[in-house]
């Protein structure tokens, strides 16, 4: 029997609030054709937070999620949060760090009937999510940025042998379940002691590994490769700056930012996250691609499947994706996607989808 599992649900702003929910009823029908179980538990965290809590992110909601088995996160829009907040670490930020969610996972897979670049990109991009040239999860106290005068600004990069290895055996443990190859994205040839460390230590690894094949690209030939031949990569392990610039690309490549999933993972717990942001522009028109944050979702079931040896929650992850991909082949999509379903119409086609049997053959 499996276990039911705790997961919390975080709205946020903009497009969160729709395509969140519509996650949700997606996930609660795969789980259900799974044999799968999941209480939700919904939590404060944006700029709703700020007006009934006083902050995006409340105290009380980082208490809740130290005892849950995961969650969802919509986008957050901090850069209209009133100050000091908009200055702050934003919500995802803060829960990345807050929790030690040290690796992003990030998928870049081409959808049958969505207009990629790319029509064969199956990669992941493994990211470092803990240090790197983000120089706000650097310092135990302070954003890790300084001007020493007006006109000077300096930010903090840093790469430490612990974070490296823990990130680089996600990344060839992934890679084994896959086609087993590892590219590491550095640039050694000018940044020698930080992100040739990096590289360094992957290497290091990689011998742990001899089933696994390795090759290394600096980060500016990297993206040539990608915009090329994005089909011959598996999976990419790199530093945070490099792996948040190469991970939008990807999702370019392979379809639209609207279509990239993304989970930040812990050894103990993960947070499905869209990897693109809020939309204020369109949040209430009914018209936004959930598909990114549904795909979210869904590598969520799939880490708690592996996590706890669990097959009823791992399938119920893979139902989710086969009701997606099913839905866009058919040509149901949102607009950004060459369709006209609306978010809602979309949401009750996946549901459709998983409940004639998508993905449970």
């Amino acid at each position: 029997m499996s276990t039911t599992y705790r997961l919390g649900v975080l709205e946020g702003d903009g497009i969160g609030p729709e395509i969140v929910p519509s996650s949700v009823e997606i996930a609660t029908a795969a789980v259900t054709a799974a044999g799968a179980s999941i209480d939700w538990v919904t939590l404060p965290l944006g700029a709703s937070a700020i007006e009934t809590h006083g902050t995006p992110v409340p105290d009380e909601t980082r208490t809740a999620l130290a005892d849950l088995d995961g969650w969802y996160l919509g986008p957050h829009d901090s850069v209209s949060y009133p100050e000091p907040h908009k200055s702050a670490l934003n919500p995802s930020g803060t829960l990345r760090k807050h929790f030690q969610l040290f690796a992003n996972i990030r998928p870049a897979k081409s959808f049958p009937g969505a207009r990629a670049v790319c029509d064969s990109a199956d990669l992941v991009i493994v990211r470092e999510n803990t240090e790197g040239f983000y120089a706000d999860r650097n310092t135990f106290a302070g954003t890790g940025e300084f001007m020493p005068t007006e006109n000077t600004a300096i930010m903090l990069g840093i790469i430490t042998r612990e974070a490296t290895e823990r990130v680089a055996r996600v990344a060839f443990d992934l890679a084994r379940s896959r086609r087993k190859k590892v590219t590491i994205v550095h640039k050694a040839n000018v940044l020698k002691l930080t992100t040739g460390l990096f590289r360094t230590v992957c290497q290091e690894v990689a011998q742990e590994y001899p089933d696994v094949t390795v090759d290394d690209f600096h980060i500016d030939a990297m993206t040539v490769h990608l915009v090329r031949r994005a089909q011959d990569f598996d999976v990419i392990v790199t530093e945070n700056m490099f792996g948040d610039i190469l991970s939008d690309l990807a999702g370019e490549i392979s379809g639209s930012l609207g279509t990239a999933p993304s989970i930040n993972a812990s050894d103990t717990t993960a947070m499905a996250q869209a990897s693109h942001g809020s939309a204020p522009d369109i949040a209430g028109q009914n018209i936004a691609n959930p598909v990114a944050m549904i795909l979210s979702g869904a590598m969520l079931f799939e880490w708690l499947g592996a996590q706890h040896g669990d097959a009823a929650i791992g399938r119920a992850g893979k139902i989710i994706e086969a009701g997606v991909a099913a839905t866009i082949e058919s040509g149901v999509s949102t607009r950004d996607l060459g369709g006209s379903a609306s978010t809602s119409k979309f949401t009750s086609a996946v549901v459709k989808a998983i409940r004639n049997g998508a993905g449970q053959n």
